[in-house]
């Protein structure tokens, strides 16, 4: 990692665990980055900072549910308050679905696409004022390759996750002049909770591990090939295994990616 997140305040969400705590973990050590955890748990939070070694300058405790959106202005508000400045903010709560269309709620479907898309947006125009009046800043989204291509059993996640790509690249076009960089991150399968705590139809949680998951990216590996990413200043990353070849095969072969995912055991 070189110097680019040194002298910066960075705002994670989605820290308590995954890979947000992964990236934490790289940042605390890597870099001299001042931190702001978010996330709905604030007790997990402070275990994330203190496991990280982060010392009591370096980082704030924000608790923070995306569900709400309508507060994203004094959470970043109070974000502003604490360093100053937001350099990055990296958006990366969220929640997955483990259920076929039909048996999906409408409700669900709702819940989804106001946590992984209307929360998602409205922290990030409210954090973004900030930012132009700061002179710039990088603007990053953990979507999915959900946001690429759709699979089953998650119909109205993938929905959300290519809502975020639409948004976020019409946002990086706008803001261009104002000198903020806008990066959309797509993970494949990772060793996170995110199936367990995945919702299904009714909207209960799944409370189990897939099996994609338990075999995926160990977080800390892809919380280094991220920041890379994000250093790198690259417009989208598509990080895991064997699966992101559905980003090109959607591009030049989508009749066949089509046929595959049919097929594939996706839990």
């Amino acid at each position: 990692m070189n110097r680019y997140f040194n002298d910066k305040v960075i705002w994670i969400t989605g820290a308590s665990s995954g890979i947000g705590e992964a990236l934490v973990n790289e940042l605390a050590v890597k870099s001299n980055a001042k931190i702001i955890l978010s996330s709905r748990n604030k007790d997990q939070l402070y275990a994330v900072a203190e496991k990280a070694g982060l010392e009591a300058g370096r980082f704030v405790i924000l608790p923070l549910d995306l569900e709400d959106y309508k507060k994203m202005p004094d959470m970043a508000a109070e974000a502003i308050e604490k360093f100053g400045k937001i350099d990055i903010l990296i958006n990366n709560a969220g929640l997955s679905q483990r259920s076929l269309a039909t048996d999906t709620d409408i409700e669900v479907d709702k819940r989804l696409m106001d946590i992984d898309f209307l929360g998602t947006v409205a922290l990030t125009k409210a954090v973004l004022p900030y930012m132009i009046r700061n002179g710039g800043g990088h603007v990053v989204a953990v979507t999915s390759l959900m946001g690429i291509f759709g699979a089953p059993m998650r119909s109205s996640y993938a929905a959300a996750k290519h809502a975020l790509h639409g948004f976020f690249d019409s946002l990086r076009a706008e803001l261009f002049t104002k000198k903020i960089v806008v990066t959309l991150i797509c993970p494949g399968f990772i060793q996170t909770n995110i199936s367990i705590n995945a919702v299904t139809g009714n909207g209960t949680s799944q409370g189990t591990m897939d099996d994609a998951t338990i075999n995926g990216m160990p977080a800390d590996v892809f919380a280094k090939k991220m920041l890379s990413a994000i250093e790198k200043k690259k417009n989208q990353a598509s990080i895991g295994g064997r699966e992101t070849m559905g980003v090109y095969l959607k591009r030049f072969f989508p009749a066949l990616l089509a046929k595959i995912v049919r097929k594939a055991k996706v839990v």
